[in-house]
Parts: structure tokens; sequence; C-alpha cells
């Protein structure tokens, strides 16, 4: 599914929304490039049962995007600190533990090739703590394809926008020359709150109908979708 697009008027300029014309593609991380949903909610329901805590899985994706420490907080509002700051330690423990199982989703790394061979710019502004996202990085040997990061333990937690204003400072772009893509309200809250170009990712943490009440500019149901999106020459044009 790909939505059609508009114009929209951002601080009385008109941000154009054809993706050929993005210099920038700035990248959620969990849900998005890698196919890590299921080791994230497995990692919350073994730190939180090991404190006899209960919740549900969709509870645990509707936190996806957000900071840990604020996904546990929502989570479970009536815990302390202490009981808080041992989740964070035991989630931690079992995602680092597992997390060779997580690849990118077939075709991505691909894409991500083509699109710097294409002259384009790539970044990632992500929920991770710096920690997570340089492990990953290195994990992935995916660490040059980017030339910004930007972690939710830096610029605040999603839908805050200041990790996508530190990438456009540190890249030299302007709103208007980038785009974001997601799999989670809070990243298309984010580019929102920024009049950013946005795309929506079905196969993340988020439902087709949840990310279509947030009214991305784009919204797609695979990633392959999204490969052929960002990747063709004529990409679909702004009415």
């Amino acid at each position: 599914m790909t939505k059609s697009v508009e114009s929209k008027v951002v601080e009385n300029k008109v941000v154009e929304h054809k993706l050929s014309a993005k210099s920038l593609i700035i990248f959620d991380w969990d849900g998005t490039l890698m196919d890590s949903i299921g080791l994230i909610v497995t990692a919350m329901h073994v730190a939180a049962g090991a404190q006899g805590l209960t919740t549900t899985d969709d509870e645990v994706k509707a936190i996806i995007g957000l900071s840990l420490m604020c996904g546990i907080e929502i989570l479970f509002p009536d815990i302390t600190d202490e009981q808080r700051q041992t989740l964070q330690a035991d989630y931690a423990d079992y995602y680092i533990a597992n997390s060779h199982k997580t690849p990118f989703f077939l075709g991505i790394e691909l894409m991500l090739q083509t699109l710097i061979a294409q002259g384009k710019r790539l970044a990632v502004a992500t929920g991770k703590k710096r920690a997570g996202l340089e492990r990953v990085l290195t994990a992935s040997g995916s660490r040059d394809y980017f030339v910004s990061t930007r972690c939710a333990d830096e610029s605040g937690s999603k839908p805050d926008p200041q990790m996508l204003l530190d990438v456009l400072q540190e890249t030299g772009h302007n709103i208007a020359d980038a785009v974001f893509i997601g799999d989670s309200i809070h990243d298309i809250q984010m580019a929102k709150a920024l009049g950013m170009t946005s795309i929506a990712v079905n196969y993340g943490a988020a439902t087709a109908a949840v990310l279509a009440a947030e009214d991305p500019t784009y919204q797609l149901a695979s990633p392959q979708e999204l490969i052929d999106l960002l990747t063709t020459t004529s990409n679909i044009t702004a009415t």
C-alpha cells in the first residue's frame, strides 16, 4: 500500500514530498531496518517475569521506539525506581545475549548500498541507547553506511524531534531535503512535529490501521515495498 502524497506548507515554505528529490534518508532502526521486534518483546517478557510482572505483546510493541526507561515507566507505572533499574538491566542482558538473532530484513542491506551508490546520504534516529546502537552497527557491519546517527540517550525520546534536528544540523541538510522512515506511531509523530516527509512501514511494531491514523506521507506494507519506493528513480510525485 502506497499513499498518494501532497505538498505541505511548513514555516511558510512548501515541502515537496517527491522522494527522488530527497538527499538525506533517515531511518529508525528496530522494526524498520532490523528484524528485532520479536526479540524486544521476548526480552521485556523475560525481564518482567523475573520480578513477577506481566504485560502483553501488544503493550510492549506500543512502546517500541521510545527510550527503554520511558517504555518501562509506561508499561509498569507503579513499580519502584529500583525495580525499573533491575528491569532495564535484565532486559539489556537478555537482548545482548540474543542479539545475534536479529538480522536486517531481507533486501534491506542491498537497498542501503544502492541508495549510497545513487548519491543519497543515510542516517539513523533510534530509541536505542548509544551503546546499543554501537553494538548492532558493529555486529551488522553497517556503520559506514550512515553519515549521522542519534539515540534516545543523546537527544531525548521520541516523539521529541530533537534527534532529527541534530541529524539535520550535523549533515547540513534542511527539513525539506530529508525523509524519515519508521514503524511506530512515535516515529511518525516525530517527523510530523517538523513537517518532515515520513514513511510508515507496517511490518514492524505497529499495525497498518494504527499507523494510518497518524497520517504519514507514505505507508508501505513490506520491506520490498520500501526497497522499491526508495530505490526507483521515478518516485511518486506530490500532487
